[in-house]
């Protein structure tokens, strides 16, 4: 698994939290992917055929299989990113599944961030963003 692949594994294994995809969270997922370093200049072809990968990744390990083997992939530093990216995505579609808050802690409890970092903050930070607009 490659950097880039890890990375989107992490915001696939968000959206996937709860148990299913809907479109709007595979489309907010692609937009998210696509203006990252990781993924600028890779062609239409090869994001398909990443998708079709990691797809087949999650049905195969599940959410927390698919993100421990990602994480041991990624540096502290775009384990930091892909945790915000992961927060992001979980609070931005504005319903919060008790399966998506349990990703998100596992998450912080499996990440190995810079020194100085707090996963706990980061998805603080998106909670709080994201409070005005998310439903019951």
């Amino acid at each position: 698994m490659t950097e880039a692949e890890a990375f989107a594994a992490i915001a696939l294994a968000a959206v996937a939290a709860d148990g299913k995809i809907r479109q709007d969270e595979a489309s907010a997922l692609r937009k998210v992917l696509e203006h990252r370093q990781l993924f600028r200049e890779m062609s239409e072809q090869a994001m398909g055929n990443l998708s079709i990968e990691l797809m087949q990744s999650l049905e195969s390990d599940g959410v927390r299989g698919l993100m421990d083997r990602a994480l041991l992939k990624l540096s502290p530093d775009l384990q930091e990113s892909a945790l915000a990216v992961a927060a992001h995505l979980v609070y931005s579609d504005r319903w919060v599944k008790p399966q998506e808050t349990e990703f998100l802690n596992y998450l912080v409890d499996q990440v190995k961030l810079p020194e100085g970092s707090d996963g706990a903050s980061i998805v603080r930070a998106f909670e709080i963003f994201y409070r005005d607009t998310l439903r019951d």
